[in-house]
């Protein structure tokens, strides 16, 4: 049983425990996940939980991402992604799951789009190390397919952290229902066709062109759908137009990055990665 005791007027509830781990603090809360600080009372490790409650049907979806993300990330090497630890499921009698736990790494650190790189050259060092990050997941034969600046995490000394693989699934993947976020979705994650590693570096492109500028490219969710068939290239506004202080070689990469059609974008991460480090800030 969860227990439960009071912190203050403003936080209210919170419990004292969930699957035996102490709760310190709550970090975050998602579409229907509660993300909490807790200690191991035997070793006295520190982890983040994302703790699920099934309130309804409905939540199942969020208790299966759950599952699908430690399948993923507990195979993971590369320091930059967030490894999972453990899995704790829930059930009632008639062995219906009733909530679910997902017990991962600690990282101290904060969103990027909380915290946000304080100039060009922060942003490159930050998403350098995010695409090679990707690129390992690649290598493994995963696409993130939901790559956003909250799901970066940076500390004051430089760590970075890529986090949230509960859309996370195997190359050439087609998923049934439309997933990721309007801001930085790809045309094919919306017309449901199968997404790739050329899905996540068009992710990573809106990501890094929103570090850059501080500005949203368009996206076929976020223009009206009747103007999705108009849309073009040449109607995203390179980064320099935002911030002149963009290389116009970081520029030319992120634009090759967020072009509409998959095949116009570069082959893998890898590819851009060599044109990430090759440019001097």
């Amino acid at each position: 049983m969860t227990a439960y005791a009071p912190t203050s007027a403003s936080t209210g509830w919170w419990p004292t425990t969930l699957f035996g781990y102490k709760v310190e603090s709550k970090l975050g809360v998602g579409a229907a996940s509660t993300i909490w600080a807790v200690i191991d009372p035997k070793t006295k490790q520190k982890y983040a939980l994302k703790h699920v409650l099934r309130k309804t049907d409905k939540d199942m979806r969020f208790i299966e991402q759950i599952q699908n993300e430690y399948e993923v990330s507990r195979q993971f090497t590369n320091p930059v992604l967030r490894k999972s630890i453990d899995l704790k499921i829930k059930k009632t009698l008639f062995f219906r799951i009733s909530e679910a736990a997902l017990v991962m790494e600690w990282c101290d650190g904060m969103p990027l789009d909380k915290q946000p790189p304080a100039g060009v050259a922060e942003v490159l060092a930050i998403m350098t190390q995010v695409a090679r990050a990707l690129d390992s997941m690649h290598f493994m034969g995963y696409v993130h397919c939901d790559m956003k600046p909250s799901n970066i995490l940076t500390t004051p000394t430089g760590k970075v952290k890529v986090i949230d693989f509960g859309q996370t699934c195997k190359t050439a993947t087609i998923k049934e229902r439309i997933q990721g976020t309007p801001d930085f979705i790809a045309p094919e994650q919306v017309e449901k066709r199968p997404v790739t590693v050329r899905t996540d570096i068009f992710n990573f492109g809106a990501t890094l062109y929103w570090a850059l500028s501080q500005h949203k490219i368009p996206t076929f969710i976020t223009v009206k759908k009747s103007k999705r068939d108009t849309l073009r290239d040449e109607h995203i506004a390179p980064p320099t137009q935002y911030n002149p202080l963009v290389p116009q070689a970081l520029s030319d990469v992120v634009m090759e990055c967020v072009r509409l059609d998959p095949i116009q974008r570069p082959r893998s991460m890898g590819e851009v990665v060599k044109k990430l480090e090759a440019l001097k800030v």
